[in-house]
């Protein structure tokens, strides 16, 4: 993934990054209230080594460089058993043993220095006080009168002091809440955004534009924007023209005329690789949006299994291609015309027993031939191509077949699926048109943001009666706003 990519990650799942760092802040906040406070008390020693009686200045610095070099051992005695176990004496730690006492003292010498360090960590600051000055005592007395002590009764040449001794702490070193705070907010930040690439890279649906050309080469015909309406108002081009989603239409509408079909008729098959993508709406919607072009258009609803256009349209069902196919009726006694303008509509008919067989037959042929020698476009409205091979069969008649997928919803997968089964074939795919964009974020397609008038509701549209009349009052003030 390139940088961008990373952006639009962290752009998209910009709320679950925010509640991980919110989450790592309290939990930090949590711990800091519920460990025990620990208190810090340190003591300083000073180690020195006489030469003999003598003040020579060369004695002084063989002594000061001997010092410098029995520093480093004696910090490795400070928390031995032989110090260690005079400490617990002395205070009476009847409860402590020697090695919880070892983790408790701490001993560090700074570097070209004759300076010991001891420093003891306790939860009662008194007791850490009084410890590190004993450890400091003892160890003094250790080095000084056993370690370090001649033989006869000479004195020992090491001596050390306690030059700062240890006092009362009065505030805890841990737990350090700001430094805990902040150590939070970064491990939920850096877990918010594990979790943002991790579930993206996971999340194998179709999103945007770069995940369709993931899966094939052909080009992106539309984005059809997100409606939480669209259930209640399926031809919203009709409906409500200057709602930005109808202007999605419209761009669709403009790139499918500029797809070279010279080679073939301009008939399109649309369909999808499964059910609940929107294809029956972009289908009757795209038809409008034709027919207000002034073009003559043909729409088919060739979905034999479940159609939807004669219900989206208003009209009569029951009679149509299945009749046609069957040699039942012909064809100019059941094209509906619908609207003002050159709009017609051949529904389905009866729902057959052998879609796929009347779809690929020859008389789907014939009524493919004479709709497109009498019409500017034909659209057919098709089966998903997963569930059934309806819409592969009936492209092969057609100029080629146009792949609507639903943003958040279908899958890579299921539309290379629906790419190769017609590839498999030799159909000509056109292009993929995406439903259901979202109108903000960084998956959106750049409509949503903007409107070209009041919005109007579907019973103020048709004016309660879903016939003919409505839509040609629709058109005409279409026509009037172009002029």
């Amino acid at each position: 993934m390139d940088p961008r990519e990373y952006l639009r990650i962290l752009h998209k799942h910009w709320v679950l990054i925010v509640g991980c760092v919110l989450l790592g802040i309290a939990a930090a906040a949590a711990f800091s209230v519920i460990v025990t406070p620990k208190y810090v008390a340190t003591t300083e020693l000073y180690v020195s080594v006489r030469s003999g009686d003598s003040v020579a200045t060369g004695d002084l610095v063989q002594g000061t460089n001997f010092a410098r070099q029995a520093v480093t051992s004696y910090v490795d005695v400070v928390d031995s058993a032989i110090v260690l176990d005079r400490v617990i004496d002395e205070l009476q730690l009847t409860d402590t043993t020697r090695r919880q006492l070892a983790t408790q003292v701490a001993a560090t010498s700074p570097l070209n220095t004759v300076l010991i360090e001891i420093s003891v960590t306790d939860s009662e600051p008194e007791l850490a006080a009084e410890i590190a000055n004993s450890t400091g005592r003892n160890f003094a007395d250790v080095v000084v009168n056993e370690l370090e002590k001649p033989e006869g009764a000479a004195p020992s040449l090491v001596k050390i002091e306690t030059i700062q001794p240890a006092d009362v702490p009065t505030s805890a070193s841990s737990p350090n809440v700001p430094l805990n705070l902040a150590l939070g907010g970064l491990i939920g930040l850096a877990l918010g955004i594990g979790i943002a690439v991790l579930r993206s890279v996971l999340d194998t649906r179709i999103h945007s534009l770069r995940d369709i050309e993931q899966v094939t080469d052909k080009p992106l015909l539309g984005g059809i924007a997100l409606d939480p309406d669209a259930s209640r108002r399926p031809l919203i081009v009709y409906a409500d023209p200057r709602n930005p989603r109808a202007e999605s239409f419209r761009s669709l509408r403009t790139n499918l005329q500029f797809i070279n079909v010279e080679d073939g008729p301009r008939s399109f098959v649309i369909s999808s690789a499964g059910p609940g993508e929107g294809k029956s709406t972009t289908t009757a919607n795209l038809a409008i949006s034709l027919a207000e072009t002034g073009a003559k258009v043909a729409l088919i609803d060739g979905d034999l299994r479940m159609p939807k256009l004669a219900e989206y349209l208003g009209i009569e069902g029951g009679v149509g291609l299945t009749d046609v196919l069957i040699g039942r009726a012909e064809l100019v006694d059941v094209l509906q015309k619908w609207g003002r303008g050159d709009l017609y509509v051949l529904p389905s008919g009866r729902i057959p027993p052998n879609p796929s067989e009347l779809l690929g037959s020859a008389a789907m042929a014939r009524v493919l031939e004479r709709l497109t020698s009498q019409f500017d476009y034909v659209l057919i409205d098709a089966p998903p191509l997963l569930l059934v091979t309806d819409a592969a069969v009936v492209s092969k008649l057609t100029g080629g077949a146009i792949l609507v997928a639903a943003s958040g919803s279908t899958k890579k997968q299921e539309l290379a699926g629906a790419v190769r089964a017609l590839d498999a074939i030799g159909s000509r795919l056109l292009g993929v048109v995406v439903t259901m964009l979202p109108t903000k974020g960084p998956d959106s397609y750049g409509y949503g943001n903007y409107t070209y008038g009041v919005s109007h509701d579907l019973d103020d549209v048709f004016g309660g009666d879903h016939g003919d009349a409505a839509p040609g009052r629709t058109a005409e003030r279409s026509r009037r706003s172009r002029a």
